[in-house]
């Protein structure tokens, strides 16, 4: 059958790969074509990437406002593509601001639509719910908690684990030694706090000021910010000027199996630092009133994704809009070795890992595609 996936980000290459690599051993006839990125590339061949998502990334407001012309270009480049392959499925992996349009589209034009890690409805623009509805034939679902809250909404969610497990895994074994990543980072013997600023270049600088003030009151500990390579290092140096923060770049599972503990601002990072067993501070600045608005705007009681699954606050989760670091210091000592957090917050995350699934989620989700595909088909 003819697959063609759309992904919008680095997680979502990631995960589009993998999902391809399940794709291939569930129907050795799969054929592919693509929006992604290099992941997806090797996974399903260089030559099917139709656009990478570095020039259809636009975060925030004003970057969407400003490409406007762009992105509406690019959406009918996108129909183009995807008439003139005519697939057996189109598959959405996550990207809802993109994929969403592309649903309606799809529908209205024959096309089968899988939507693949759906969208965060449940915590924000509910609206979404009905356009899922009426667009997505089938919904692929990566949370526990996501399958109540969708049926609850009249539809009938697939969960089979998380693939965040397969990408953690799959890096595992390729991990250096603590005295490795010392080494190669030239780094001393003090236990490491990883810092994980955000992905983005706002996140990055309404976070990190705060972890540079908190490094202060750590003197015993050396703390390390786990840079992405998409931004520049400079932006990083500007915002930790003055502090002994030490930064690495395209190293977050390497730094974060070492630490002793981190600071992470909130999203997938928060998730991962607990399958890696790494007790955690969630920290998000944000303006101070929509700090206010909070409880108004999120429909869920929690923003990381440790507290949302367990279901119950496991993490601490600071919210400001000043830069305050008493609270953020207080809560990182009741972490740290000997902390009275610590040994229970351990063992939220076993109970999070049993939640969440073992490895194997995006070939069991591949399988499950596959299997729905040829039930239609046979009808």
């Amino acid at each position: 059958m003819k697959y063609y996936l759309i992904a919008g980000e680095p997680s979502g290459d990631l995960h589009g790969a993998n999902l391809i690599e399940g794709l291939k051993k569930a129907d050795p006839e799969a054929e592919f074509r693509f929006w992604g990125g290099d992941r997806m590339a090797t996974a399903g061949g260089a030559e099917n990437l139709h656009k990478h998502y570095k020039e259809t990334s636009f975060f925030g407001i004003v970057q969407v406002l400003k490409n406007l012309k762009t992105i509406k270009r690019q959406m009918l480049e996108c129909q183009t593509d995807v008439a003139a392959f005519a697939p057996d499925v189109l598959i959405l992996i996550d990207y809802p601001g993109f994929n969403m349009k592309m649903a309606r589209w799809a529908k209205e034009h024959g096309i089968r639509t899988f939507y693949y890690i759906a969208p965060k409805v449940w915590a924000w623009r509910e609206w979404r719910v009905k356009s899922i509805r009426r667009y997505v034939d089938k919904l692929f679902i990566i949370f526990p908690f996501e399958q109540a809250y969708f049926f609850e909404k009249g539809l009938q969610p697939i969960f089979e684990g998380n693939p965040l497990v397969d990408a953690i895994e799959a890096r595992r074994a390729t991990l250096p030694t603590p005295e490795e990543f010392r080494r190669r980072n030239g780094l001393d013997e003090r236990p490491i706090i990883a810092l994980l600023a955000g992905s983005r270049r706002a996140e990055i600088r309404d976070n990190l000021p705060l972890m540079a003030l908190l490094s202060e009151r750590f003197p015993k500990h050396q703390f390390v910010v786990a840079g992405v390579p998409w931004i520049e290092r400079e932006l990083y140096e500007q915002h930790m000027a003055g502090s002994s923060i030490r930064y690495v770049c395209d190293q977050t599972y390497e730094t974060l199996a070492v630490a002793e503990a981190a600071v992470v601002t909130s999203g997938t990072a928060t998730l991962e630092t607990a399958l890696l067993g790494i007790p955690e501070v969630v920290v998000y600045r944000t303006l101070w009133f929509q700090v206010k608005l909070q409880p108004y705007v999120l429909n869920v009681k929690w923003v990381s994704l440790v507290n949302l699954n367990l279901q119950r606050e496991s993490v601490a989760e600071i919210i400001q809009s000043d830069l305050s670091v008493e609270r953020a210091e207080h809560e990182l000592r009741a972490i740290v070795a000997g902390g009275a957090k610590r040994e229970r917050m351990l063992a939220d995350f076993a109970e999070l890992q049993a939640i969440i699934g073992g490895a194997g989620a995006s070939e069991r989700f591949a399988a499950r595609m596959v299997a729905e595909l040829r039930k239609e088909n046979t009808k």
